[in-house]
């Protein structure tokens, strides 16, 4: 089994657990989200396409809509990032100040 770095918990929730490892965040069409050590943010460089490409990187590229994460694209996602605050990303807000948004100062 290969070892992920991160948790999906509940319906709409990820867990970054790796701090070497950036969490690049696929959600259908929209725009890709990079889950760091540092915080969150929109990506803007270019997603590899192989898993071993993302790891010599040292990213990991997650589709939300895949099986092994929740099974079908969401329009609200909750990102338990490692600088020990929960984002909330919104999807139906893409390009506002609201996208990606601080949802609770410390969760831990």
């Amino acid at each position: 089994m290969i070892e992920k770095n991160f948790i999906t918990s509940g319906r709409n929730t990820i867990i970054h657990k790796n701090r070497k490892f950036d969490l690049l965040i696929q959600n259908g069409g929209h725009p890709i989200v990079i889950v760091s050590n540092r915080g969150i943010g929109v990506y803007e460089g270019e997603v590899p396409r192989k898993r071993s490409e993302a790891k010599k990187a040292y990213q990991e590229v997650i589709d939300v809509g895949s099986s092994e994460c929740f099974g079908e694209e969401k329009t609200l996602v909750f990102i338990q990032a490692l600088d020990n605050k929960e984002y909330k990303v919104d999807y139906s807000k893409i390009n506002t100040p609201t996208f990606i948004k601080v949802h609770q100062e410390n969760y831990i």
